[in-house]
């Protein structure tokens, strides 16, 4: 497995290897043991899957109260996306930054997103799969958000047209009314 930083201090862009014949591929996507030697020793309880059908729906920005906070492993089962994750920690020198990577069936590539982060993505092409791992389970009365389009933040979401939203991610509170759970470095 490949590993790459990024300029959030915990999250990850993981890149499992793949191996290719005439039949397909074949790729382990998540082992305990392997995500322990590469010091990610999170217990997964539950794992997601999301299908949209049209590019251009967009899902987040999403996170879960603390004690409900969530690890999230993102990755893309069918189609397209482009996934965000964006730093709401309290006193981190990237508080309010956002990062963004192409997930896809074909590159097979996921996403660690630790707590303290709020997490979105787009869909880049018709019925797109994501299939993601979780630390905790869901929990409603813990769920926060995040406008997807808030201009503090900026993220540049590959989007023409409109964005095709639901309605309580349409009226996101923006991050400057945000009472952050999260503190950097605890």
């Amino acid at each position: 497995m490949k590993i790459e930083k990024t300029k959030l201090t915990g999250v990850k862009l993981l890149k499992s290897i793949r191996f290719d014949d005439h039949r397909g591929f074949f790729s382990e996507i998540y082992s305990r043991r392997s995500y322990q030697d590469i010091g990610l020793d999170d217990e997964f309880v539950q794992d997601n899957h999301s299908l949209s059908t049209k590019a251009g729906t967009v899902r987040g920005l999403h996170f879960q109260l603390p004690p409900m906070a969530q690890v999230k492993l993102v990755r893309c089962g069918r189609g397209a996306i482009f996934d965000i994750a964006v730093d709401i920690r309290r006193g981190s020198p990237t508080y309010g930054s956002w990062v963004g990577y192409e997930l896809s069936a074909e590159n097979g590539a996921q996403l660690y997103i630790p707590e303290g982060f709020a997490h979105g993505y787009i869909t880049l092409k018709p019925y797109s799969e994501i299939i993601y791992k979780c630390s905790n389970y869901y929990a409603p009365r813990a769920e926060g958000s995040v406008r997807w389009n808030d201009p503090k933040i900026n993220i540049n979401w590959p989007l023409t047209g409109n964005a095709i939203l639901s309605d309580k991610d349409a009226i996101a509170p923006l991050l400057a009314n945000l009472n952050s759970p999260f503190e950097f470095g605890r």
